[in-house]
């Protein structure tokens, strides 16, 4: 089979908080064999940077993405459902485009729009705001102001056509993370991308709907991970590398990667961070697969944490949950 060509590998169409993308060369030796994923799950989709990688890597028969963001699925949904139409609304926004085009723009209500306008909205308003930022009020209004761009790139049309093939036969939902627990299943791989516990005191940005991610909602995912695991799931979690996380996941295998920070209001706070991702599987060898990353050929920056000082290896693993797998 020929490669395909650039113009057909969807890429997020969304500037996102947490965006996965510069994470996916390491990230790839970290999911389970291909021949044992069947199904996966993203409950915080985001840009849905993974979603694409595990596609053309594990090539899952089915997907599900979630999110509790009905904007953001809804932008998906219009996507996968009706992309022409998107296309044609965001060349009028791409015309039209000026400040007091965007601020009439941002003053719409979503609930007044057709779901092709919404998501056109969604896009527009991403390309051309402030960092890209999602970021909405107390009321759910999307409140960040215009970002300064000399030629925003508000339209990407082979690539929405790509991520609207890409889309075809996925399940996509809108809905709390605790609603995972219905519908995953013994065998699924699931990936959780939450909104990442803060590193510090003014790092709070948490907000991407009107109820923010605060340490509560960290331990009810804790919970809900647990859970999956005593089901048989494969579960892979992100979040910040802070003592909570730690005590949270406490008896998993715990990785770190290498990140950077691309949004913060001071360019001199973006830099380079370690993230932690928590497994409750074994990797699968790094084996160079069809379609792998680039960043794949060179040796990803992956440490695993040491869970309990001391101890050898064959004793920390013995110390991790069991869990019981379906062939």
């Amino acid at each position: 089979m020929p490669p395909r060509k650039r113009s057909d590998i969807p890429r997020p169409f969304l500037k996102w908080a947490g965006g996965k993308t510069q994470l996916l060369g390491q990230f790839e030796v970290l999911y389970p064999n291909e021949s044992l994923v069947k199904r996966y799950l993203e409950p915080f989709v985001g840009s849905a940077a993974v979603f694409f990688q595990i596609r053309g890597l594990l090539k899952p028969a089915e997907m599900v993405l979630a999110d509790s963001n009905p904007e953001l699925i809804n932008a998906y949904r219009a996507i996968q459902q009706e992309v022409e139409q998107v296309i044609r609304l965001l060349a009028r926004h791409r015309r039209a485009h000026s400040q007091e085009h965007f601020y009439r723009i941002r003053a719409l209500q979503p609930s007044a729009l057709s779901p092709e306008e919404q998501a056109a909205r969604t896009i527009y308003l991403n390309k051309t705001c402030f960092n890209g930022l999602y970021r909405v009020n107390s009321r759910g209004g999307f409140n960040v102001p215009i970002g300064r761009y000399d030629d925003p790139p508000i339209l990407d049309a082979r690539n929405l056509r790509a991520v609207s093939a890409a889309l075809r036969g996925v399940e996509l939902r809108e809905g709390h993370f605790r609603d995972t627990l219905q519908y995953a299943r013994k065998g699924d791989f699931i990936y959780f991308d939450p909104p990442y516990q803060p590193l510090s005191s003014t790092a709070l940005f948490t907000a991407y709907t009107r109820n923010s991610f605060g340490p509560k909602d960290q331990e009810t995912l804790a919970e809900v991970f647990r859970l999956l695991n005593e089901r048989g799931c494969r579960v892979m979690l992100s979040n910040s590398d802070t003592p909570l996380i730690h005590r949270l996941y406490r008896g998993f295998d715990l990785r770190t990667v290498d990140a950077r920070r691309s949004i913060n209001s001071k360019a001199s706070r973006r830099g380079a961070i370690s993230e932690i991702v928590v497994l409750n599987y074994e990797p699968s060898d790094p084996i160079v697969r069809e379609g792998s990353t680039k960043c794949h050929l060179a040796k990803p920056r992956l440490r695993r944490v040491r869970q309990s000082a001391g101890l050898s290896a064959k004793r920390r693993r013995a110390q991790l949950p069991t869990l019981s797998f379906s062939s």
